[in-house]
């Protein structure tokens, strides 16, 4: 028999996590930016340079506010991360090409600084920083958030647009929408980053493809909208397509209701959460005083997030659910 020290040990004692990755926040970062980069050549197509403007300065300060603030703060810097461009593009995409260039920074701001950082940074924020940036940016101009749109004439690099509605705004109206095709390759009014579904559903792919993301919470957060479309719409699929590709439905559930810190992380409340996105968008679209519900939606089952993982987290193995005691019901009363 071997001596008991030269045997290696049956078990290893050691502080959580125990499964480990050679996955690091920077390479996940990465892939995201892959991804939304069909967008981002799909907005310059078609909204000509405007778009890589916004784009460019959302970047630059939502990178710059986060340098900014670590080094006044006095700690490690982790603006290489990536993680402050993944919310500069995302706020970008959130944004209309005609923004008055002055209000970016402003949203910027709200998202790294307020959102993020005064919360510990990256994991620790509650709600989704360019979410909320937008909404704080739709709330304080209104007029500039969701007043006149651009149409871009064909595809041209210049500022040559034409001003119209969203197809939400279109569809609250009554007035005759884009047509389905038209939609899909993103000619068509509304943010930066979601107006073409093909490039979306592109960079969605790519991400369920690199294990980046699961496919349950953008399945079940646009599986609800569709079916919510077709009960509102008595069984219209052609309603039902229109509302899939218009607002920021597919932008909102395959980039941003997946974010690791504000979504839960157990099966069920995933299937719960998104859901309850789908749901919260159905109601604003259909029976609220605004056209786009997404963003709102988003934000609230984020606040909802915490109790939800809560209620759905496993019992821990080996124990049993806590019972009651009897008569607990009549002490109560």
């Amino acid at each position: 028999m071997e001596p008991l020290q030269d045997q290696e040990p049956l078990a290893i004692v050691s502080a959580s996590p125990h499964i480990r990755t050679a996955r690091t926040t920077r390479g996940i970062m990465l892939d995201v930016c892959v991804a939304l980069v069909p967008a981002l050549l799909a907005a310059v197509w078609w909204f000509g340079t405007r778009a890589l403007m916004v784009t460019v300065l959302s970047v630059g300060c939502c990178v710059g506010f986060e340098a900014l603030l670590r080094l006044a703060r006095k700690r490690p810097q982790t603006v290489g991360d990536l993680s402050a461009v993944v919310t500069g593009l995302l706020l970008a995409f959130n944004l209309p090409a005609t923004l008055p260039l002055w209000m970016v920074p402003v949203g910027a701001l709200v998202a790294i600084v307020v959102v993020k950082q005064l919360f510990g940074g990256i994991g620790q924020n509650f709600v989704n920083p360019a979410l909320t940036g937008r909404i704080v940016l739709l709330l304080s101009f209104a007029t500039q958030m969701s007043g006149a749109w651009n149409l871009p004439n064909g595809h041209s690099w210049g500022a040559d647009a034409i001003a119209t509605a969203t197809p939400l705004q279109l569809a609250a109206t009554r007035a005759p929408m884009p047509g389905l095709l038209e939609m899909f390759v993103g000619h068509r009014a509304g943010s930066l980053g979601e107006t073409c579904a093909l490039a979306l559903l592109l960079g969605g792919a790519y991400l369920i493809t690199c294990k980046v993301i699961s496919p349950l919470i953008p399945a079940c957060f646009i599986g609800t909208v569709a079916i919510g479309s077709l009960l509102y719409s008595g069984f219209d699929f052609t309603f039902m397509l229109q509302q899939l590709l218009s607002g920021g439905l597919l932008l909102g559930a395959i980039f941003m209701a997946t974010d690791y810190a504000t979504s839960p992380v157990t099966r069920s409340g995933k299937v719960i959460f998104a859901v309850g996105c789908g749901l919260f968008t159905c109601l604003v679209r259909f029976w609220g005083n605004m056209p786009e519900g997404v963003s709102f939606a988003i934000l609230l089952m984020n606040l909802l997030s915490p109790l939800i993982e809560n209620c759905t987290a496993p019992n821990v193995f080996g124990e049993e659910k806590a019972k009651k005691p009897k008569g607990a019901k009549k002490n109560e009363a």
